[in-house]
């Protein structure tokens, strides 16, 4: 799991590219810089039934209807870099939905926050209570 990129994901990832806009000038209407990185889930051997289960729960709203997680790219002009920025999202999206989180521990509120707490309940009841005394008479 430490390694990604050494278990060969780019045997399994589907480009494709087309126009995008933006920057470019004229190049913008002849050159196909927009990379669509597509990655099938299900059917993937590279990850465990496990690993599948926890791309699928927190990436969920990235994959698609017919279970491809897609990845776009088109910020830069040439279709390469373009390329190499969905790879590394892509790495970087895995490595996320795969670390675990740790678990949060409970712990006591320290003596002195308990007290600032409280002073500032005591500050905030003196300010209300001062405010009846006035419109009472």
């Amino acid at each position: 799991m430490n390694n990604l990129e050494g278990r060969g994901f780019e045997r399994e990832l589907q480009f494709q590219a087309s126009r995008s806009g933006g920057a470019g000038g004229q190049n913008v209407n002849k050159v196909n810089t927009k990379v669509e990185l597509r990655f099938q889930v299900e059917s993937s051997e590279l990850l465990s039934e496990e690993e599948k289960a926890l791309v699928q729960e927190k990436l969920g709203n990235r994959i698609n209807s017919e279970g491809y997680l897609q990845v776009v790219c088109q910020t830069e002009r040439s279709q390469l870099q373009n390329k190499e920025l969905c790879v590394q999202r892509f790495y970087e999206l895995l490595r996320q939905a795969l670390t675990r989180q740790k678990k949060r521990k409970a712990t006591k509120p320290t003596r002195s926050s308990v007290r600032r707490r409280l002073e500032s309940k005591k500050k905030q009841s003196e300010k209300k209570a001062s405010r009846g005394l006035r419109g009472n008479h």
